[in-house]
């Protein structure tokens, strides 16, 4: 409050927000009357606050983020759903395109290393807006409708935004602090002639729980060493993002191809 009121600003304490982070156990442990005081206003912890249009939890399960952006994606699916005998295949597909995809890459990021219940609701989001686009039913499987539409599954989607930070840090197009907790070997003074170094390797830090492996600074370089060198060494941002977006719609498709084949013979 001091340092707005130097600036001729004002800070609105009936807006401010506490909340604890940590393990259901340290968080079990903890007094539950612990509060803050901003001015004349007691701040009470709370379990869930939003930080950008992001919803975060106590416990970092993002449970609560995932429900909230499925089911504002769901309400606009029955909304074009209404539309859908009106328009041409198309045309709903751009609505699809318009209304969708933004909301399922929004932060997308913060979901990777959680379990797969969590993220399911998206996942079962995004195939009803391929059976919606498509016209199929809820019955008819959905790899082929993805397939189709060349979209790239939840599960991809996340990691595709992570490898799009990491080769915007080793072009330096990103912010300072993203910048600096990736250490790429070529910078390395010792290791700069290395040939990891000129393969843009990165060195992955150890990681003993696998919260800790949610964090960027160890999400970031796991998924970029899965990389190969063909997609790492782009040019340019647009051509990454075609040889990422290609190489993860093959990992994904093609195993699945192989599965089936399988399965059929």
């Amino acid at each position: 409050m001091t340092w707005c009121a130097y600036r001729r600003l004002k800070l609105k304490a009936s807006k401010t927000e506490l909340i604890w982070f940590g393990s259901r156990t340290a968080l079990s442990k903890m007094a539950t009357n612990w509060s803050v005081t901003v001015g004349s206003v007691d701040v009470q912890p709370t379990d869930i606050v939003r930080n950008l249009g992001v919803l975060l939890d106590s416990e970092l399960t993002m449970k609560q983020h995932v429900n909230k952006a499925a089911s504002a994606c769901f309400y606009h699916l029955r909304r074009l759903r209404q539309l859908k005998r009106h328009v041409s295949q198309d045309t709903l597909r751009q609505l699809v395109s318009a209304f969708i995809p933004n909301r399922l890459d929004y932060c997308n990021s913060l979901l990777y290393g959680l379990p797969w219940s969590t993220i399911t609701p998206l996942q079962r989001l995004q195939n009803a807006a391929a059976q919606l686009v498509l016209g199929l039913s809820p019955r008819d499987h959905v790899s082929s409708a993805l397939q189709t539409l060349h979209w790239l599954p939840i599960y991809y989607r996340i990691q595709f935004k992570i490898a799009l930070l990491m080769y915007n840090a080793l072009a330096g197009r990103c912010p300072e602090y993203i910048k600096d907790i990736v250490a790429f070997v070529a910078s390395n003074p010792g290791r700069q002639q290395l040939r990891s170094a000129a393969r843009s390797d990165v060195i992955v830090p150890r990681c003993r729980t696998k919260f800790g492996g949610r964090a960027f600074s160890i999400a970031g370089p796991e998924v970029w060493k899965r990389l190969p060198q063909s997609v790492r060494s782009a040019d340019t941002v647009r051509q990454f993002r075609r040889l990422l977006n290609t190489h993860y719609f093959q990992l994904h498709f093609w195993s699945y191809l192989t599965v089936l084949l399988q399965f059929l013979t």
